[in-house]
Formats: C-alpha cells, structure tokens, sequence
C-alpha cells in the first residue's frame, strides 16, 4: 500500500497516485539513444506524426463521407470536394498522408536491412515493424475501395477473388469477404468498417508494441556497435554528457526528430496544396460500374510490386493452376521480409558497405523491388524491346524469391566462414 502523504502541488498528488516521473523516466527521460546515427533514424516519429494525420483527417471525412453504394461516390466527390469549406483539404491531406506513408515505411524497412538492425536480440522489433506494415496494407486497400470509384470496384473485385484460390472453401471465403456473390454494397460496408474500426485499433495496438520491443534490446546505430546502455546512461546522468555514447529519448532525440518532421512538414503540404494528384488515380473519378471493365486494373504505386508478383505467374504445374501459384507468391511478397533475421546467416550486426557479398545483395534486392513496381502498372499483354511483360514480371519474380530463400543465406554464410 502506498504511503500517501499531503500534495504539495498538483503534480505532486498525480505522482504519488500514479508515479508519473517514474513511468516517464522508462519510457523517455532515461530510456537511452545512441548519439551515432543520422536522419534515417526518425522514420519512426515521421510515420507516427503521419498516422495521426491520416486520423485526424479521416475524422473529418468520415462527418460527410456515406457508406452506401448509392451515395459513397457522391459524398466524397461533390459534398466532400465542393460542398464542404476545406473539404478538398482534408481528403488531399488524408490521400497524400496514406501515398506518403508507403514510401516512408520502405524507407524505414530498407534502413532496417541496410544495417541489419534484425539481429542479436533485435527479432522482435522487426516483426512487429513487419506486422504493422501488413496491417497499414490491408488499411489502405480497404480505404482505397471507399470513394467506390471504377479503379476502387475492380480492385476490390480482384483482390477479393484471389481468396478463391483457397482449397475447398475459397468460394465460401470470398462471399463471405464480400458479404455477397459479387462486390456490392454489403461488401462497401465491411470495407468501411474494417477501414475505420478494426484496423486502426490493430494498428495502434501493434504501435505499442513496436515501441515496447525496442525497450531492451535498444536501437541499432550507424556502426552496429554493441552498446552498454546502462553504463553510457550512468555516464550521462553524472553529468559526461560528452564522453556517453549516448542521449535520453527526451529531451535529445526527439528534439532532432522534430526538426526532421518540420522539414518532412514542408514537402508534405507541398504535395497536399499543389501535386496531390499522384495519391489519385484519375480512372477512380468516373463511378463504379460493374457492367464497365478499365482496360487495364492496377492499383496504388505502393502494391506495385506485390501485385507483379501475383500475376507473375502464367502456367500451370502439376495439379496447380497458375493462379494459384501467383496467389501464393502474393502471400509469401506480404510477409517474406519476416523471415530475413533468420535468413541472414551471419550474427555480425554491420552495414551492408562493411561486406561486399551483401551490400551487393541489398541493392539487388531495392532494383528489383522498384523494376517489379514497373512491370505491376505495365498491362501484362505489353512488351518492352520485344520481351512480353509476362515473361519479364517471371523472371523478376523469380529473382526476388532466389534473392530472399537461396541468396541472402548463401551470402550471409559466406560471409561468416570468411571473418
């Protein structure tokens, strides 16, 4: 039982009920950060500030916006964009923020791989880093199929179906999705639930524990150094706040963080006021018809690759059918950079330019990621210098499944016999 003495202040009486310096001090006030690292290390906060962005703003929509088949297309295109004072405002801030986010969390992955800050102790922060850029994936598609547009229903069509690729209860599976035989309004309505319910309880919940993960193993640095956190925050605590390798989450870090995020700010509301219309795909201006098929489906820049892979596949094998084949290496593109802690072969925590063999990987890995995003947009029937795009989205296909099973171990072992 707490011995609860007269409040001497406002402050005073909190903290005796719920020991708020206490609480603060492990979460920020000493909760230690190397000093060496650069501005690669405020992705974090970036991605945060967006997602609560992407709330505030999906707030003011959802005042005007109707999940109803007869009327979504309408509340976000007329009521939203010329009927509500600032609404253009606020659905550009909402549709850049989710474009923008993408690009920061392969930033933010990429840094993770470029540095292997996987390793030693590090596994958990990269799977929940892994499970929350899953969780954002299915947030934005059930976003993208809210304006109920042509693009946002035959999306929906698509990726719907490919649930039927699953043995002996995919049809039920799909209707089930659906909450019909075919994409409707039922179907808009689970969307919109998932879209502003579900998921970003999901997605707060696995921030938590993004951050939490970080709390005993620590961040990685720009040398992968081992760190003694314990003895370097003593030292800072005594006053050498110079001779530590080390700063407090708060005040240190995350005042470098927030001057990252001002500058992020500026190229963000540059992009939301004057090249806002890269987050939107002109075909989703016309409405929804399911009678009226787009000549060529895709969707956001940032499934591009994911989706190459998909319909990288164009034969049967054995008992399989293409499809089915294509729906697996989608399954395996959402969720193969999980298994790289353990696919890395070598414990050494170094930067890729520390090792030949991996630095060469990595930017194998970054080209054929963006060539697959190329290819995704291409239609499949095209060809570039007389190659069909099918057969060049296999081989590129191909090439990402050899890079992360049969490559990176290969490398990584290699690697290890030779220190």
């Amino acid at each position: 039982m707490a011995h609860i003495k007269k409040a001497t202040s406002l402050g005073d009486w909190f903290e005796q009920r719920l020991a708020v310096k206490k609480v603060w001090n492990v979460l920020a006030g000493e909760y230690w950060i190397p000093k060496n690292i650069s501005f690669l290390w405020a992705m974090g906060v970036i991605l945060l500030t967006l997602f609560i962005l992407l709330l505030v703003s999906g707030l003011m929509l959802m005042c005007y916006y109707k999940p109803d088949a007869l009327l979504a297309f309408d509340s976000v295109n007329k009521t939203i964009m010329q009927e509500v004072e600032y609404g253009w405002l606020w659905r550009n801030i909402h549709a850049v923020a989710a474009s923008v986010t993408f690009l920061i969390i392969y930033i933010h992955t990429l840094t993770g791989i470029y540095y292997r800050s996987y390793k030693n102790g590090r596994e958990m922060i990269w799977l929940s880093g892994i499970l929350l850029m899953v969780l954002y994936s299915a947030e934005a598609f059930s976003g993208y199929m809210l304006p109920w547009g042509q693009m946002s229903y035959w999306a929906a069509q698509v990726i719907t179906q490919l649930f039927g690729g699953i043995p002996f209860i995919g049809d039920a599976v799909v209707e089930w999705i659906r909450g019909d035989y075919a994409v409707s309004d039922p179907t808009l309505t689970r969307f919109f639930m998932l879209h502003v319910c579900l998921l970003p309880l999901l997605i707060i919940v696995a921030i938590v524990l993004h951050f939490y993960t970080l709390r005993v193993p620590h961040v990685n640095n720009l040398t992968g150094e081992e760190i003694d956190f314990d003895l370097e925050g003593e030292k800072y605590l005594q006053g050498d706040t110079k001779g530590s390798k080390v700063i407090p989450f708060w005040p240190g870090f995350l005042a470098k963080d927030f001057y990252y995020v001002a500058i992020f700010m500026v190229f963000f509301f540059y992009l939301v006021g004057f090249n806002y219309n890269f987050a939107m795909d002109p075909i989703n201006f016309d409405p929804a018809n399911s009678l009226k098929t787009p000549a060529h489906i895709y969707p956001e820049w940032y499934f591009l690759w994911e989706y190459e892979i998909l319909r990288g596949f164009f034969f049967d094998v054995g008992p399989l059918k293409a499809a089915d084949i294509g729906l697996i290496g989608f399954a395996f593109s959402l969720v193969s950079l999980a298994f790289i802690p353990w696919l890395d072969r070598n414990n050494v925590v170094a930067p890729a330019h520390e090792s030949k063999g991996f630095f060469i990987w990595f930017w194998v890995l970054v080209v054929n990621m963006i060539l697959l995003s190329i290819f995704g947009k291409l239609p499949v029937d095209g060809t570039v210098l007389g190659i069909s795009n099918t057969y060049i989205g296999f081989v590129l296909t191909m090439i990402y499944m050899l890079e992360i099973l049969v490559v990176l171990p290969a490398v990584t072992i290699a690697e290890r016999k030779r220190r």
